[in-house]
Parts: structure tokens; sequence; C-alpha cells
């Protein structure tokens, strides 16, 4: 593994990678979940796993998809090097290719793209450019075959680097979820059977972090898609066509969702596809409003009460703001929770210096950091720890997918199969139509 001596980073520079080569460097005293962070990407490509990060203990399936070997240029390539074939990539592309970045995804990969933003933007992006021949999408598997189900048939959505998963969304498959179906029918009767006010007994809905063949299913069961920006209005849209909810796959998102929305947490019992009836009774089942999978992501199950009581005891007058996919006694012990974009929105409308501590994705947090010095903008976990996946984009994938497309070739391109993608792109329409009341965006 190669390590690049870099000085430690100011304040301003919100490159989590300068972060990371200076602690391993010893020019910073910080200290990150794993060294082997200040490599390449491509060092772990061949390896079974999430790669280094915070979800590197999380098991990943087998036949997950891999990165073939990224030709040498581009490994050997420096940073100034990099951006520079980017951007003569990009000049070169114009109009007929569209860059769409994640709020997570690095520095070095966020400058160069179109689009910013959280998964429910981008989905609108996504489809919001019928122009482009080609979407290059910054982000993680399921976001790229989210692209691929909006777009037009004709344009090519290209994943820089296949290894680029999402341990959560693997965390429920397809399989599972059918025969956790077949076994709720069992305690409840055909699940399709509409009762004297018109609802059905269960109404599914998958999280936008969850596989093509997921969204598939909802599609097919009278489901929706949702993203930690209109999770609310999508349990009320559901609410109003089932009796109650299997949510799918991040727990916390669903509990904390629910409980702000009043519903009982004896009513939320958790699924567990390794158990019969999910570890539940029928009773439990039957009285259910919400049933809730057992997912999580590994980023957001980091932040802990305790680091909110120590930001507190260090400054009375922090401003303490989670993300939904964080535990439930971590939301309890917040001033507020909401999706990037909430959070994002919360830092640009402070008309006063404050002082934030928050709990998401470090990239975001360094960048808001950046963005916005009139405030102390923090992140909760003192130990710098990305997402492994995110993290998995690199410039130098950038680069490369880039000047394949400018030399005519398409690699990487993420397609759906026919049979999964309608389903899954009636799902995600009633997704974009749940729109949240823009006063209490989340």
């Amino acid at each position: 593994m190669s390590i690049t001596v870099v000085p430690a980073p100011t304040f301003s520079d919100p490159s989590v990678d300068h972060a990371i080569q200076a602690i391993v460097s010893g020019a910073s005293t910080d200290a990150t979940c794993s060294t082997d962070l200040a490599a390449g990407p491509w060092d772990f490509d061949s390896r079974p796993g999430y790669g280094p990060g915070s979800s590197m203990g999380d098991v990943i399936p087998t036949g997950a998809p891999r990165q073939g070997e990224l030709p040498i240029e581009y490994r050997d390539a420096t940073e100034d090097e990099l951006d520079a074939r980017i951007r003569a990539a990009k000049e070169a592309l114009g109009d007929r290719v569209v860059i769409l970045g994640h709020f997570y995804q690095r520095e070095e990969v966020v400058r160069h793209a179109d689009y910013v933003g959280d998964s429910f933007q981008l989905a609108t992006a996504a489809k919001g450019r019928p122009d482009a021949e080609a979407i290059v999408f910054c982000g993680v598997h399921f976001m790229a075959e989210t692209a691929d189900l909006l777009s037009r048939p004709d344009q090519a959505v290209i994943l820089p680097n296949l290894a680029a998963g999402c341990s959560m969304a693997d965390m429920a498959d397809i399989d599972q979820v059918e025969d956790c179906w077949e076994q709720l029918e069992d305690v409840l009767g055909a699940l399709d059977q509409v009762d004297a006010d018109g609802r059905v007994p269960v109404i599914p809905v998958t999280y936008m972090n969850s596989s093509a063949a997921i969204k598939g299913f909802v599609g097919r069961h009278g489901g929706i898609v949702c993203t930690s920006s209109n999770a609310q209005t999508v349990l009320e849209w559901a609410f109003e066509r089932g009796r109650r909810v299997l949510f799918f796959p991040d727990q916390h998102l669903g509990r904390n969702t629910a409980k702000a929305m009043g519903v009982p947490l004896e009513q939320m019992p958790m699924w567990n596809p390794r158990r019969a009836l999910g570890g539940s009774t029928a009773e439990e089942i039957a009285d259910s409003r919400v049933i809730l999978w057992h997912g999580f992501c590994s980023v957001h199950r980091r932040f802990t009460v305790a680091q909110i009581d120590q930001a507190r005891a260090q400054n009375p007058a922090v401003r303490v703001i989670m993300h939904p996919e964080c535990p439930m006694e971590v939301v309890d012990a917040a001033d507020e929770a909401g999706s990037t974009e909430y959070i994002r929105r919360a830092i640009d409308a402070a008309t006063q210096p404050t002082s934030f501590a928050i709990g998401t994705e470090i990239n975001l947090v360094r960048r808001l950091a950046a963005q916005y010095p009139q405030h102390d903008i923090s992140c909760l976990d003192p130990v710098v720890c990305p997402c492994s996946t995110m993290y998995r984009i690199h410039p130098g994938y950038l680069a490369w997918v880039l000047e394949e497309l400018v030399a005519g070739r398409g690699p990487n391109r993420i397609t759906v199969a026919d049979d999964v993608a309608e389903p899954a792109r009636l799902a995600l329409e009633r997704m974009l139509a749940a729109k949240p009341p823009v006063s209490g965006a989340r």
C-alpha cells in the first residue's frame, strides 16, 4: 500500500482523503477506523467484501459485483493529473454525458458532478436529463439501477466502480422478502383482499436503499419506495391503503418515522429473515402497524447517545442534528433529525454563527464545514470512517469511464431486466409523486 504524505488539512479543506492521508502519515492526531482507507480502492477490488470503512465488518452476499482491474495509468496518476483528465473528458463529451454525485461521495469526485444531492434529488435529476446519452452515477449500485429505471431506454447508466454496492441494501434480498410475504399471508390471509374500509392487510414499503428486484416486488404488490426525505409522506400514503406496513430494509428509518407519527413501539415488531415469522408471534404480527426489517446502515449505526452527551458537555449551545437512519435512542437524544438535504437546509438557514454537531456521513459533514465557515460544524463521530462503498468511487475510476466514453465505449453499464423494471418503475413513480410538504421537508 502506497501512502502519500500530506500536511494536516485545514478546517476549510473538505477532502476526507486528505484527512486520512494526514492521519496515516502522522501529520494529524485524529483517528480513522481503517488505515487501509489511505490506499486506492483498486487494492480491494479483487477481494470479497465492502472494503475498508464503516461497512467493512458486514457480510457481503456471494456473487456481489466485482470491479475489473483499473488500468495502471489511472492507479498511478496524481490527484491533479486525474482532475485534469476528468475536466478534459467532460469538455470533450459536453452535453452527451451528465454526472450525478451523491452527497456522500469524495470531494475529489463531487467537484465534477453536474448534480449533487441525496437519493431523492438524484432520482429526479436522472429523469430530468433525457437529452444525455449517458448518465455517470457517482454513488452506489442501487442508485445506478434507479437511474436506469427512470431514464430513457437508450440512455446508458454507468457506475464507475461496480464494487460500489450497499451493505444495507444487501440485507434484504428478494428470496427473503418473498418468503416473508408468504409467511405473512399464512397469518393475515390473502394479502390482496380489500376489507370494508378499502384497505389490504399489508402494504410493502421499501427504502430507496434496496435492489431493483426488491423495488419490483413492491411494485407488484401495490407498494411504494421511499427516501429519508419523504418517508413520513410515504407511510401516510401506505396507511391509507393498508392496515399495516412491511418496511425494509432499514429498521431505524422505519421506526423513527413511524414513532414520530404516533405508532407505538409495541406495534412495530422486528422481522429477522433468519427466524420463523421473523422472530415474532402470530398475535404480534396481527396487532402490528409497522413490521420492521432487520437491516441497518453501518455509517449511521456508529453514532451514540454518549457522543451527543460529550458534544453538549463541550458546548451546551450545540445544535445536534441526526440522520433518521441512526438508532432511535440517538435520534431521540438529538435536537432534530432529517435527511441529508434537511441537514444541509438547516445549516443554510441559520442566520447567526452556530455550533452544529451532525450525525451523518463524514464526506458531507466536512463539505458543509468548508461551505459554511461562519458556523462551527463537526461530525459527532470523532473517528474518520467514511461509507465503505461510496468511498469505492475514486477519481481514477471516474477519469477511466469518461475517457472510455470519449473513445466510444461504455463500460460498467447498469441495466435492469424488463420483467423487474416495469413494476419497479411503478413503485418509483409512486415515490416521486409522494412529495413531502415544502415547509416540513426532511
